[in-house]
């Protein structure tokens, strides 16, 4: 079992309870839980009275056909799962419509759990949190995923629960919560989404507020320090388009200013009126950005005649996406630490912020964002220096805490980043004024972030932040600066991961040739290139050319940079699995074990590289015929990678299959199955059913089908992967021919 973060957990059971032992460097603490809380998720009951709405009673006003509606279609929804969508646009009270519902409607449902759903780490953390909730005592044992496992499966075994999922941008971020949960409870979801929802999900469509709504809402505001002058309530509320985030945002500005009359506040928006976007989100209403601009406007002018600094810094949080920002993002020179606080506390004041002190995050409302980040030259908040300065000043704070993304200890601020690292990427700027530098740092950031993914698997994501990354390195520094040939290495280098090698060999060819011809022949980078070329050329099956290569690049790795340094391990490391591949596991076996002991000197026995020299090292044993002692040697790899890289890493992965293969040779083919269709399975949801890896899991599966009598069940497998080894590979790789002899081995031993 493993913690959170980067502990350990040791279980005891004696004496009629459980105390886990968490250990994180020097430090041990012991957690005591109840006996009970090893049992089954579905025998753990809810404690009563457990939800986690949030209070919105005090500024819900009307809506009275909307809740009738919600109050409908959960009521029909008998014993199955309903999904009732509740959409407008952002503002609009879809939350607070939702959180009404749910605490004050009489309904049966317990408990009632609120996620929101924005992103796949929000819905995972939501679902940790129920399992929290549940079962205290784990969240100081379990990480956050294992968590979340726990709070799906409690879902899909109980009954009577409501599960509001709010905020849903994308569709695919919750489909896996709902296929899951089971038909036991109702799921309500809010979004922006007009369209495009799942077959059977009843939509309920949230509107601006009545007249009457909108004055009771802001009257409310206005008067709950005391009594005001309501003249010109009405007014205000019509120029506002009765649109509830524009009236509670008018009604924090009037609070927080007692001495300005509804009048003058119509006044000042009347002098500053804002102009119409060019350009708008297609979820979002012009005229409703409008006049969430010129309430943005007539509240920070306030602000920045007390606290300039914080309109600033409103600007710069503007391009990340807008929930859970951490707060080294918040950063702009004028403010010192504890300026920081105070400015955010100004904005949180007049709402145009939330913080959480929990995580220490903040969250600004898309529409407010999509403000601030607008040029109007009519707004001196808004003009074009100024939003151009913010993005700088964004993309620098962002590129600045970029943490490494080959040392797994900075994995989990790398997925609190991501969000951030995308909206920054993907808004575009609408000003001609970004430097070069500028420019320089978002391709820095793209190229980094598309590392980080292509090491985890994710290819698809990773190729479109290198791929861009390119392009703008081209564009601003030339084909031949030394950033754009690294930006083409890494690209090629996730083409070949991805499975891609035909596109992955031109592009890493042409690489080393702009080395060789611009860095010289002994540069690193040219190393570097020469080294991925020989192994896109193994990877397509032409490993009479990589051997050469390898052995080439090993030379003179020794020669410029040392026999310790990691490229030059790398690279004997390589050149042994070559050697293996072309049957000569002989010479392969001596490379291995001295890169294994010198990994382990120089990197560590925990580092990436270790764990794969193990591996490595393990494979070319079990080649050689010496699976007794490959079979302890995968063990170990495979634990220690689940410890150090995670359960769905793709090295995790291979390492299953790997252990799965030596005991099919050691006749253990009962342990090697279920190895094998785990390994299969994730592989198909991590990498795809086309990847490389995923041909070679299911070839490899039903070679363990064959193994244990079950031909009938391989034969089909079998079929299935020579047709998309065929498609994908071509007819003569290596890896076809494989499956090719293999099916037919098994159509003969059926006959």
């Amino acid at each position: 079992m493993t913690a959170s973060g980067d502990g350990s957990v040791a279980v005891n059971t004696a004496g009629g309870g459980v105390v886990g032992v968490i250990q994180t460097g020097n430090d041990a603490v012991a957690v005591s839980l109840p006996v009970e809380a090893l049992g089954p998720v579905a025998e753990v009951d809810a404690p009563p009275g457990l939800g986690n709405l949030p209070d919105f009673r005090g500024r819900f006003v009307g809506r009275e056909h909307e809740l009738d509606r919600l109050d409908a279609v959960l009521d029909e929804g008998g014993g199955q799962v309903v999904v009732s969508a509740v959409h407008g646009l952002g503002g609009i009270g879809k939350s607070t419509l939702v959180a009404y519902w749910a605490a004050t409607r009489p309904h049966e449902h317990a408990p009632v759990w609120w996620i929101t759903a924005d992103t796949t780490l929000a819905v995972e953390q939501g679902l940790a949190r129920l399992a929290t909730a549940l079962q205290p005592g784990w969240g100081r044992v379990l990480a956050v995923e294992e968590l979340a496992e726990r709070g799906l499966q409690w879902l899909a075994t109980h009954t009577g629960w409501l599960l509001i999922l709010d905020n849903v941008d994308n569709l695919t971020t919750v489909a896996p919560v709902l296929a899951r949960v089971g038909a036991g409870g109702r799921v309500v979801l809010t979004s922006r989404r007009a369209s495009g929802w799942w077959t059977g999900t009843t939509v309920v469509r949230l509107d601006v507020l009545d007249p009457a709504e909108s004055l009771q809402l802001l009257t409310g505001l206005l008067t709950a320090g005391g009594p005001r002058d309501e003249d010109g309530a009405a007014e205000l509320c019509a120029e506002l388009g009765h649109l509830p985030l524009a009236i509670e945002q008018a009604g924090a500005y009037l609070a927080q200013n007692p001495f300005l009359t509804l009048r003058g506040y119509l006044d000042l928006l009347a002098d500053h009126p804002a102009r119409m976007f060019g350009q708008t989100n297609v979820d979002i209403d012009a005229q409703s950005e409008q006049t969430i601009a010129r309430i943005w406007r007539v509240t920070l002018d306030h602000i920045a005649a007390t606290e300039p600094a914080a309109v600033e810094l409103l600007r710069v949080m503007a391009w990340y996406g807008s929930h859970t920002i951490p707060l080294d993002l918040c950063r702009v020179p004028e403010l010192t630490p504890p300026a920081l606080g105070h400015a955010l506390g100004v904005l949180a004041a007049y709402s145009m912020i939330t913080p959480d002190p929990v995580t220490g995050t903040v969250s600004i409302h898309r529409l407010v964002q999509a403000v601030a980040r607008t040029p109007d030259p009519d707004d001196p908040h808004r003009d074009p220096t100024a939003t151009a300065r913010a993005h700088t000043r964004a993309v620098e704070a962002l590129h600045a805490v970029l943490p490494d993304y080959q040392d797994p200890g900075t994995w989990p601020a790398w997925r609190v980043l991501l969000p951030h690292v995308d909206a920054l990427t993907s808004h575009p700027t609408t000003t001609s004024s970004d430097d070069v530098s500028t420019a320089i740092l978002t391709a820095s950031i793209g190229n980094r972030t598309g590392l980080f993914l292509s090491g985890q698997g994710l290819h698809t994501d990773a190729m479109s932040y290198l791929h861009q990354a390119l392009t703008d390195r081209e564009r601003v520094l030339g084909v031949d600066h030394p950033d754009t040939l690294s930006s083409r290495n890494n690209l090629a280098g996730a083409y070949g991961s991805a499975g891609r090698v035909g596109e992955a060999i031109p592009m890493y060819e042409q690489t080393l040739t702009d080395r060789e011809r611009v860095l010289g022949v002994d540069h690193p980078d040219t190393l570097t290139s020469r080294n991925n070329l020989a192994g896109a050329y193994g990877s397509a099956g032409r490993v009479g050319e990589a051997i050469p290569m390898y052995e080439q690049t090993l030379t003179d790795r020794e020669r410029v940079l040392g026999v310790d340094h990691p490229n030059t391990l790398t690279s004997r490391n390589n050149l042994a699995n070559a050697y293996e591949s072309a049957g000569r596991v002989g010479e392969a076996i001596p490379l291995l074990e001295r890169t294994l002991t010198d990994c382990e000197r120089v990197l560590g026995v925990d580092h990436p590289d270790t764990l794969t020299s193990r591996n490595n090292l393990a494979n070319a044993y079990e080649s050689a015929g010496r699976v007794g002692e490959a079979i302890p040697m995968y063990e170990q790899t495979l634990t220690d990678c689940e410890r150090v890289l995670g359960v769905d890493h793709p090295d995790t992965l291979t390492s299953r299959n790997n252990l799965a293969g030596a005991y099919r040779s050691a006749g253990r083919v009962g342990e090697a199955i279920p190895l094998l269709k785990r390994t299969l399975t994730d592989r198909e949801r991590l990498l795809g059913v086309d990847h490389p890896d995923t041909l070679s899991s299911r070839n490899n599966l039903a070679s363990a089908y064959e193994s244990a009598g079950r031909v009938g069940e391989a034969i089909p497998m079998y079929e299935q992967t020579l047709t998309d080894c065929e498609r994908l590979l071509g007819v003569d790789h290596p890896n076809t021919v494989v499956v090719r002899n293999n099916l037919a081995v098994a159509r003969s031993a059926s006959r």
